[in-house]
């Protein structure tokens, strides 16, 4: 993740760096759908992701032990509710009043819970994970290349003893991990060596101090934190928690620090961070992260649960329940970093999956609203009003040189930083990055045009393209 470094007391290691207010509208071209309020009051609403999720917690709370879960149709842009209706028709009706579809389903809330509390007693082994999925109405389990065996045969057993329509198993490519690495971003020393994660989303904690948010097994690795791979610690861990959950609030050690309530998508441009919400299974969710940059893809599960195999303990589990499941990519030092909506909506901190961004994979989130509820912060400037300065706002610069994530400045800063403070001759990549412009190497990893290369041939994004690919 593009992060901007603090010369002055003034700049946190930001989310994202700093640009005009309208950069989400203009990278995002869709963000304003539209909300349907002519129709009937049968009539399914059209509604914004965020739309979708306010929605979804109304009917959960209007037809109690009768809701089944929902998901948003992107295609049509309609919450879709699970219904558990009996013999009692009402609950129906309520559900479309409301501006939902409904669809009858086979299987409760209940009793889904009761299945994933089976697989918890019998299943929890090294490298599988499980989710419920209310498109299909059922769990979805999954058991990465490490399962097999005796340990296999137990997941398949387990499986089938939920019940026919109960739940689905496959298996998928690579091991579940979490995505810390020694490297770039936010940096800890530790025994072991160096480590690098992902900052998630400034935040202001309960005692009203700068502070941010990132993955609960970094805060748990290390208690101080820099800006640079070298660099003294600026940040220090507050809370942290993992296993069970996995999120860590970490204070800016300076409280006079200046924080960004935003995400850096690159080419020097930013979306606002303006609430945080839950997940709807089926709305599409960018990722941003340190190693990777940025790309996208789709919720397509919800509480659901990951068995890591444990860092410390060859023989043991770090479960963590709770959790969003997507089909977004991710890497190690990734971990900890935002995903969010179009709308500039926070949704969770990166916690672990298994694949990269070549082949693909699942990846799972910690939500961002249990996070805040947990450790009493909020989102917003925690510096607001206090004056930004000059230098703050980022300007385009078309004469800039493009920032390469995978370049140093020559003080092991391989943040990939645009640093709008910087002047050319730092190293820091300092204004917006041009998508014409190379580094020298035929890298064009700042690039926003989609058919940019980064002088390997492979076409990655790395996060200056909310039109990437997952």
């Amino acid at each position: 993740m593009s992060h901007k470094r603090i010369p002055k007391r003034k700049a946190a290691i930001a989310v994202g760096g700093v640009a005009a207010l309208g950069a989400a509208a203009i990278l995002l071209p869709n963000a304003n759908a539209s909300q349907d309020n002519s129709a009937g009051a049968a009539t399914p609403k059209t509604l914004k992701a965020t739309g979708a999720s306010d929605l979804s917690s109304q009917i959960a709370g209007l037809l109690g032990d009768a809701f089944a879960g929902s998901y948003y149709d992107s295609a049509t842009q309609q919450l879709v509710v699970n219904v558990v209706s009996g013999d009692n028709n009402n609950v129906v009706v309520q559900a479309e009043k409301a501006g939902a579809k409904v669809r009858e389903v086979q299987n409760s809330t209940a009793e889904l819970t009761a299945a994933a509390k089976v697989l918890k007693t019998k299943a929890t082994v090294p490298g599988t994970a499980w989710s419920v999925d209310p498109k299909t109405n059922k769990i979805q389990v999954l058991a990465d290349s490490t399962v097999t065996g005796s340990n296999w045969d137990t997941v398949l057993s387990t499986v089938k003893s939920l019940g026919t329509d109960m739940a689905t198993v496959k298996k998928t490519a690579g091991s579940f991990k979490t995505l810390v690495s020694g490297g770039d971003a936010i940096f800890a020393q530790t025994d072991q060596g160096g480590v690098r994660c992902s900052l998630g989303f400034n935040v202001t904690a309960s005692d009203g101090t700068p502070a941010f948010l990132t993955a609960g097994h970094c805060g748990v690795a290390a208690k101080q934190w820099s800006d640079s791979q070298d660099g003294q610690p600026i940040a220090t861990v507050d809370q942290a928690t993992f296993p069970g959950n996995d999120f860590s609030l970490v204070k800016y050690d300076d409280p006079a620090t200046q924080t960004t309530s935003d995400v850096n998508v690159g080419n020097g441009q930013t979306v606002q961070i303006t609430q945080a919400e839950d997940a709807t299974v089926g709305t599409q969710v960018f990722r941003m992260g340190s190693t990777t940059g940025l790309h996208d893809g789709t919720v397509t599960g919800l509480d659901a649960t990951v068995n890591f195999q444990s860092e410390t303990d060859p023989n043991g589990v770090d479960t963590v329940n709770g959790l969003i499941q997507t089909d977004v990519c991710a890497e190690a030092g990734d971990s900890g970093g935002s995903l969010f909506t179009q709308d500039g909506g926070a949704v969770g901190l990166t916690s672990g999956g298994s694949g990269d961004c070549t082949s693909g994979g699942e990846t799972f989130f910690q939500p961002v609203t249990a996070a805040l509820t947990a450790t009493g912060a909020t989102l917003g400037d925690a510096g607001a009003g206090a004056g930004a300065g000059a230098g703050d706002t980022a300007t385009a610069d078309p004469s800039a040189t493009a920032a390469d994530p995978s370049a140093t400045d020559g003080t092991g800063d391989q943040s990939g930083a645009v640093d709008p403070s910087a002047t050319d001759g730092t190293g820091d990549q300092s204004g917006a990055v041009d998508p014409s412009a190379t580094d020298g190497t035929g890298d064009q990893s700042g690039a926003v045009d989609p058919s940019a290369t980064d002088g390997t041939g492979t076409g990655s994004d790395d996060g200056s393209s909310l039109t990437s690919s997952h």
